[in-house]
């Protein structure tokens, strides 16, 4: 059954008043509320009322382990994995501290530049490779070149992930909300860049600019003179450690971007791409020796993490809350259309924030579709760009709203400088709202078109 087909189901079988409805909201509220407090790890809640939320469903002859299985995203955990192991053994070779030493020269320890810098080299790459991957790759960079130029890196990583989930609003292909919309409202490569990208390029500088005012403070220091001095003396050519390696994990990321231009044609998952280029690499650069070394590099928790949020959001599918929510948005699309869209704009958003994107985008994918194709409403395009910009901008709001988010606050906890979910909220809150306002008047502004 596929996830659209399960929230049909879902609504056929629970109302608003069922049983399983209201225990799905109280057990999410309760996860949310203990991660929001940080006294315990999110990863350990959210496995924690994972396992509850199957036991209760055995006990009360719903949401079976098999439905559980079926809440995964195979396709999300495969590609953090599968890039977590290219990446590991490229970060072992010391190649990206040569890219490290050369950027950090550029900018002279000053912490706005690197920002401005790593935060433009993010875009850059997210708009070639999936969000997911760029973080995986970008972040460990950012680390190292605070660390040696005793600098917070808080502000960079916040850039990052905020501009890189900025950045993909503006293409079809990579990530799987845009993808699913793109399916199932038959958009084109070219329909996002003409109508998402110059609205996402508004959001791109006044993301940056919203940073710069959130992060003021930090922004007024710059690294002492003796670390960039040290720092300039540095050779970034002898940075490489092992050219034979590097030239091996080099050619598999290559040929794993080629695949990942080319999945469509080709029929592959991304997920399976990355687990390709993860097999190829362990299997030229460790084939006779244990490659518990490579493993211990990739972040479990993480995984855990998403494994377990992918359960507890997968009842609220299935209990059909998400729908519910969904159905009550839209509810008066025929007589205002743009209203509409500024309400799934917001809405989606603020449940992206709470729940990942992916899930919200899967609720409203049916309820849409069925506005275009059943109920034909004239002009239902808008709401397409609605979520679109909803449930991208909004997973800004929180450490949770994208998986690039939860892979940024996990690699800080590595820094003396660890993102806290309050912490994320400072700046990730106000760079949401500042962005929705944007995507608002974009979305105005396509009404006059579309109409």
């Amino acid at each position: 059954m596929s996830e659209p087909e399960l929230i049909q189901h879902a609504a056929i079988t629970f109302s608003a008043t069922s049983f399983p409805f209201w225990l799905s909201i109280i057990i999410f509220s309760i996860t949310f509320i203990i991660i929001l407090s940080e006294r315990i790890h999110r990863s350990v809640i959210a496995f924690l009322w994972a396992v509850v939320m199957v036991v209760a469903g055995i006990m009360f002859g719903f949401y079976s382990p098999e439905d559980a299985k079926h809440a995964i995203d195979l396709n999300t955990i495969g590609l953090l994995f599968g890039m977590m192991v290219i990446v590991a053994i490229l970060e072992h070779t010391w190649a990206f501290q040569y890219l490290w030493i050369k950027v950090a020269k550029k900018t002279w320890g000053n912490l706005w530049k690197l920002t401005v810098a790593l935060g433009t080299l993010t875009t850059i790459l997210s708009l070639i490779l999936d969000n997911v991957t760029t973080i995986i790759l970008i972040v460990p960079v950012t680390i190292i070149i605070a660390r040696i130029l005793k600098l917070n890196p808080t502000p960079i990583l916040m850039a990052e992930a905020l501009l890189s989930d900025t950045g993909w609003v503006a293409t079809l292909v990579g990530d799987p909300p845009n993808i699913m919309i793109g399916s199932v409202a038959g958009f084109s490569f070219n329909d996002f860049l003409i109508h998402s990208f110059p609205i996402v390029f508004v959001a791109w500088f006044a993301t940056l600019f919203t940073l710069r005012i959130v992060f003021r403070k930090e922004f007024r220091e710059s690294a002492d003179a003796q670390s960039v001095s040290e720092m300039m003396k540095m050779n970034e050519k002898e940075a490489i450690t092992d050219m034979k390696t590097l030239k091996k994990i080099l050619f598999i990321l290559g040929l794993v971007v080629v695949l990942f231009f080319l999945h469509h044609k080709l029929h592959m998952a991304p997920s399976l791409v990355a687990i390709i280029g993860a097999a190829l690499a362990l299997i030229l650069v460790s084939a006779t020796r244990d490659p518990q070394k490579i493993l211990e590099r990739v972040e479990l928790s993480v995984l855990l993490f998403f494994g377990s949020l992918f359960v507890i959001v997968g009842w609220l599918e299935w209990a059909g809350v998400l729908e519910f929510l969904a159905q009550f948005i839209t509810a008066g699309a025929e007589e205002n259309l743009l209203l509409t869209a500024l309400v799934i704009l917001w809405v989606s958003a603020i449940l992206s924030a709470i729940v990942d994107n992916i899930p919200m985008t899967v609720a409203m994918l049916p309820i849409i579709a069925y506005l275009q194709y059943e109920a034909q409403l004239p002009w239902v395009e808008l709401l397409w760009w609605a979520l679109v910009f909803g449930v991208w901008f909004g997973g800004n709001a929180s450490p949770i709203g994208s998986t690039a988010n939860v892979i940024v606050v996990a690699k800080s906890e590595q820094t003396a400088h660890p993102i806290t979910f309050m912490g994320w909220m400072k700046s990730g809150l106000s760079t949401a709202f500042v962005c929705l306002v944007i995507a608002s008047g974009g979305l105005w502004v396509l009404s006059q078109f579309i109409a």
